[in-house]
């Protein structure tokens, strides 16, 4: 499954933040995934007061750039099952 943010609704083009939810979609991936990504370090965001992810765009955009930089192994981290 390719990670491309081209692919993604165009109301995103406008959004600057994104919830765990919202960056799963927007990275084609699952929120179990984007939230072992976070977790793991692999994937920069902040939390709210209230304990929650928030991701920014350009993070998930220059995560997608290093994914595609390190190639097949790097894009692997995906595949792996939900803990």
């Amino acid at each position: 499954m390719p990670l491309m943010p081209a692919t993604a609704p165009a109301h995103h083009d406008r959004q600057l933040v994104f919830t765990s939810s919202q960056a799963a979609r927007y990275l084609g991936v699952s929120l179990a995934t984007i939230r072992r990504w976070a977790d793991a370090g692999h994937l920069s965001c902040y939390r709210t007061p209230g304990g929650q992810r928030r991701f920014s765009r350009d993070q998930l955009d220059t995560f997608i750039t290093s994914l595609h930089r390190s190639g097949p192994a790097g894009a692997s981290h995906h595949t792996s099952a939900a803990a």
